[in-house]
């Protein structure tokens, strides 16, 4: 397991010109395999050297059985980030070990921050409830950044449908914290899609999905969805946030 201390107010921002080189390379990817489908996508990105060195980042969630299978078609020893905030559901840390093993994944690397630096950041528990932005730079974006350190690109699963800050996704687009391209594989499968996908692939499903969690988090902001309710309902229910923050720029505040 590996254990992260490093802040993120430690690294300093890439240069303006480093930024603008990896959009125009973004953009320029964009172009090239527009056309592509995901499976052939996957394939160029992690066979053909497009990048130097890819990641895949996966919280053994709700549908992360679906890419986590496309690439073990592909390369089961590529590096799969697995972060543990410590605040998850049991049954994502079982599924995950059981998943795993299922796909016969060889490089699942668990990430964390370390007990030292929440200690000293967080030692209540409590910023979550006045600044969970904060709470998720902490658990999740910094430990990410250190992890990702030495890649240039890395494998997310996220989709259009799941919020309005998705909707304009492309396949290729850039972490403007760090310069890095996210490549985004599933940018156009709606649920029907994934649920077919599961079912003719025999697939594991996370345990909590039948018990009402279309999408899962930390155990402490994440609810049942009701019936009728979008599927991200559940995710930090009753504030106004739709992102962990390994999306969005990193707070300023209590984790810095």
């Amino acid at each position: 397991m590996l254990h992260i201390s490093r802040h993120h107010s430690e690294e300093s921002a890439p240069p303006l010109d480093a930024r603008m080189a990896a959009q125009d390379r973004a953009t320029d990817l964009n172009a090239r395999y527009r056309h592509f489908g995901t499976s052939y996508l996957l394939e160029a990105v992690l066979t053909r050297g497009v990048f130097d060195r890819v990641a895949m980042v996966s919280s053994f969630g709700a549908d992360s059985a679906v890419l986590l299978h496309l690439i073990a078609q592909i390369d089961r020893s590529l590096p799969v980030l697995f972060i543990d905030t410590a605040l998850l559901f049991e049954e994502t840390l079982t599924y995950q070990q059981e998943l795993a093993d299922h796909l016969g994944l060889t490089n699942v690397q668990v990430i964390r921050a370390s007990d030292r630096t929440v200690e000293a950041v967080d030692p209540y528990g409590a910023l979550r409830f006045g600044n969970p932005d904060a709470c998720c730079d902490l658990r999740k974006t910094q430990p990410l950044n250190a992890a990702l350190r030495g890649h240039d690109a890395w494998i997310t699963g996220r989709k259009r449908h799941q919020a309005r800050t998705r909707q304009g996704l492309d396949y290729f687009d850039l972490d403007d914290q760090t310069a890095r391209i996210k490549i985004n594989p599933l940018i156009d499968w709606k649920p029907a899609r994934i649920a077919a996908h599961l079912d003719t692939h025999k697939l594991p499903r996370h345990p909590l999905v039948a018990k009402g969690y279309p999408s899962i988090g930390c155990a402490p902001c994440t609810t049942r969805v009701a019936k009728g309710e979008d599927p991200r309902a559940g995710r930090w229910r009753g504030i106004v946030k739709t992102e962990c923050g390994l999306h969005t720029p990193a707070p300023t505040g209590d984790a810095t």
